[in-house]
């Protein structure tokens, strides 16, 4: 078989990437190991995604949004970020990001849900569900595919939206930087006894990181990452007992909390590719950066690329008709790094000053908090990066 672009990866990168390809009159296939089945109707994850302004107009443009209940769709007003035992945070506001809210909350099944039945509805889309990409071998002017089934599939592009941990990127050559945070994370929907008023909570401690993502009602995603051992007694406690050690580390903030979903647990492990292409290759979404979640731009970073590949991919057809030429797919991994690398280094610097146990570090990080409150400039810039609205990465990508 014989396609313009191939793209390993059925999950929501690969999804919204395929519709947004959907109109450009090109022959596109997309592979998957899950079965259609599944992926018309994913099985919730635990995951709340907070979405960017810049994102929700990228679902909206895609057809995406509109999919979406809006009984699902949660506000994300404001942000306080705690340090310890402090009972001041950080402030956040939308007024900060001169918004109504700074962004929204959207379970990441409903996402893949909608991404799936937009692009369902797009023509010259071949869907090969239920085999694996075993791998990669460039070719003159293509890159063929070679599937579980033993069927081959040559692609003038092939894009890897296969997650963090890639065997397509691994396949074409490009090895990555993983960092192991040393600890996991646990999610679970709770219902709470006082009003969250849609503030997030984050909470940094000696030994673990706390966030409270506020959802519709009286309900929020609980978000608690601890040493993996904890965090294995955690997930397997009855669950009154569960209930009680959950209100316990969230000090009764919000009352008594109420498990009201299943439990879900993921390694937090982020991942650094030494590059974004190869010969007539693209990594997007998760394979192009695994992020932390503690700034929650996973997702938003991944809607980015997909509007930066569609925007070379569309000049290339315009210009020289090679939608895979080492000048395109170069231009693509240096904008998309030039927007993700800022984040992906003050994650990984916020990460390790606010997980630290050093004397110094606990002193500077209350310092720092106590200052920024106090100016409201910097709680702009941050504001504004939540909101998608503009800031620091946008003054960067941008020069």
């Amino acid at each position: 078989m014989n396609v313009d672009i191939a793209i390993i990866g059925a999950g929501p990168a690969g999804l919204c990437l395929a519709r947004a390809l959907g109109g450009m009159d090109l022959d596109i296939a997309v592979v998957d190991p899950v079965d259609e089945t599944a992926l018309a109707n994913p099985a919730p994850d635990g995951r709340e995604i907070a979405l960017t302004h810049a994102s929700r107009a990228t679902l909206e443009k895609l057809d995406v949004w509109s999919r979406i209940d809006g009984d699902e769709i949660s506000d994300l007003r404001d942000a306080w970020v705690f340090d310890g035992e402090s009972s001041e945070p950080m402030r956040i506001t939308h007024e900060d990001g001169e918004a109504e809210q700074l962004g929204w909350l959207v379970s990441n099944h409903l996402i893949r849900a909608a991404a799936w039945q937009a692009a369902r509805e797009c023509e010259g889309i071949e869907w090969l569900t239920g085999r694996r990409v075993e791998s990669t071998l460039p070719g003159e002017h293509r890159r063929r595919l070679v599937l579980s089934d033993g069927e081959h599939l040559d692609a003038r592009l092939v894009v890897a939206a296969d997650g963090r941990f890639s065997g397509s990127r691994r396949s074409a050559g490009i090895g990555a930087r993983m960092r192991d945070f040393g600890k996991s994370m646990l999610v679970a929907r709770m219902q709470l006894e006082r009003d969250h008023d849609h503030v997030a909570w984050e909470w940094f401690g000696d030994d673990r990181t706390l966030a409270l993502l506020p959802l519709n009602g009286p309900h929020a995603s609980a978000v608690i990452t601890l040493p993996h051992e904890r965090i294995g007694q955690l997930k397997a406690m009855q669950e009154t007992d569960f209930n009680r050690e959950v209100t316990a580390l969230y000090r009764e903030r919000l009352g008594n909390m109420t498990l009201i979903g299943d439990r879900h647990v993921y390694p937090l492990v982020g991942v650094w590719p030494d590059r974004l292409s190869a010969e007539r290759f693209a990594c997007i979404g998760d394979a192009a950066v695994g992020m932390h979640p503690v700034t929650a731009h996973g997702f938003n970073l991944g809607l980015t690329g997909v509007d930066l590949l569609v925007e070379e991919i569309g000049k290339a057809r315009i210009r020289d008709g090679d939608i895979a030429s080492p000048r395109r797919l170069a231009a693509y991994a240096a904008r998309h790094r030039a927007h993700s690398l800022p984040l992906y280094t003050a994650t990984a610097t916020v990460v390790g000053l606010y997980t630290s146990n050093l004397p110094p570090a606990r002193l500077l990080r209350r310092v720092i908090l106590r200052t920024a409150n106090h100016l409201p400039p910097f709680r702009r810039a941050i504001a504004r990066q939540l909101t998608g609205t503009g800031g620091l990465i946008e003054r960067i990508v941008q020069r």
